[in-house]
């Protein structure tokens, strides 16, 4: 059996390849509907020429939006650890602030059937 090539998960796959992947293929989508329908609508070729030439801008559009913003490093070990020991602070923040508004409410029900009696 022939193995199957393994995918390198550590490098994150560029957005604008998979951008410009769906730009394209909702472009394919559009010509398909149109190009039948510019044939019965007798509008000629305005239609999947603008189709086209949309995703062509929208394809540069994205290839230029600035290489700086979309920069893709890995965290260090030490960026992962503490970004989990915060998120286990804030874990216990909304756990103890859940806590004291559960007890606060039963509280407030007991009273409530107190003064009903």
């Amino acid at each position: 059996m022939a193995k199957k090539p393994e995918k390198n998960f550590h490098q994150p796959e560029d957005i604008r390849v998979s951008a410009t992947t769906k730009i394209w293929g909702l472009t394919v989508a559009i010509l398909a509907i149109c190009v039948p329908l510019s044939a019965v609508t007798r509008s000629g070729a305005i239609i999947p020429l603008a189709a086209i030439a949309g995703a062509g801008a929208g394809t540069v559009a994205v290839w230029r939006s600035g290489d700086k913003k979309y920069n893709y490093q890995l965290l260090s070990p030490q960026q992962v650890e503490l970004l989990e020991d915060r998120i286990a602070n804030l874990e216990t923040i909304v756990s103890s602030q859940d806590f004291d508004l559960r007890m606060k409410i039963k509280q407030l029900e007991a009273d409530e059937k107190t003064t009903r009696k």
